[in-house]
């Protein structure tokens, strides 16, 4: 059982990591922790945006929209590879999935695949919105790939994990696909060269 990692290990974690990181307004206390329980937490999880441009990205992320408030994630990782905290705490990223997939990571074994929506991800994933709008054709710029590797082994090194602990939406929920343009195989074999 991991506890969520305080906002000054939180950042200081993705610095060490070797991360350019932006501070976006009141992030270390923007969380939706009113909505339920924040942790234990047991890994990170990758997303799209579906938006492009920095600016609007980050503000959609920090504030959310009518139907879902913000945050959306804890980190919003742009195109340059910075990474923008816009979260701490509880956030609107994850959504339920797959109670299975959980235990799977958990146990750092190999993913089952998703076929139900019945556990809180919020609770337990930390999550990084990633600047793309997730039409396959849309780049990941090498420094955005590097960064998104970096935010999450920066994670795991803090918390112990393995690579293993490094989720996709699409490997956590029925019907997503994000992040799409590359495999999480890949952003997995990142992680793990990271923590080597």
């Amino acid at each position: 059982m991991s506890a969520p990692l305080s906002a000054d290990r939180f950042i200081g974690a993705l610095r060490a990591e070797g991360l350019t990181v932006v501070e976006v307004g009141g992030w270390r206390t923007h969380n939706r922790n009113h909505k339920g329980p924040w942790g234990p937490v047991h890994g990170v999880m990758l997303h799209h945006t579906v938006t492009h441009g920095t600016a609007y990205t980050v503000q959609l992320c920090h504030d959310g929209h009518a139907d879902l408030p913000g945050p959306l994630c804890h980190g919003v990782i742009t195109k340059d590879g910075r990474v923008h905290l816009v979260g701490n705490g509880r956030a609107n990223h994850a959504g339920a999935g797959d109670s299975d997939v959980l235990a799977a990571v958990i146990a750092e074994r190999r993913l089952p695949p998703d076929h139900s929506s019945d556990t809180d991800g919020n609770r337990h994933f930390y999550g990084f919105e990633c600047e793309n709008l997730g039409n396959g054709e849309d780049p990941w710029p090498a420094a955005q790939l590097d960064a998104m590797a970096r935010a999450s082994a920066a994670l795991c090194r803090a918390h112990g994990w393995t690579a293993r602990s490094v989720i996709g939406h699409l490997e956590w929920r029925p019907g997503k696909i994000d992040p799409k343009g590359f495999t999480m195989s890949s952003m997995r074999t990142r992680v793990e060269e990271r923590l080597k």
